[in-house]
């Protein structure tokens, strides 16, 4: 049934998709390489090629991209990130922008 009251209705719905958030870490002189890759292998699900790519953008340019998420999840991984670090005794710090 096509009556005015549903047209109105229909185009006053929208959908807002949530924002997302770029995950990077950052380079540091004393966390091994090693230990980035893995990072990126078990907390951001990276294959081992995927990783050392990330891993050496991270080296050489400072700071390199590991996803993009909802606020949530991205700050999840980010947590992870500075906890498996600190458990290992690695300084490897991970932040989160707005895209």
């Amino acid at each position: 049934m096509d009556t005015k009251t549903d047209y109105e209705l229909e185009s006053d719905i929208s959908v807002m998709l949530p924002k997302r958030f770029k995950v990077l870490l950052l380079n540091d002189d004393y966390t091994s390489m090693d230990f980035v890759i893995d990072i990126l292998m078990n907390v951001f699900h990276k294959s081992y090629q995927q990783a050392e790519v990330i891993m050496l953008e991270i080296h050489k340019a400072g700071r390199g991209l590991c996803g993009v998420y909802t606020y949530e999840i991205a700050e999840t991984k980010m947590m992870q990130v500075h906890k498996l670090a600190r458990e290992q005794g690695f300084p490897l710090k991970a932040t989160m922008e707005e895209e």
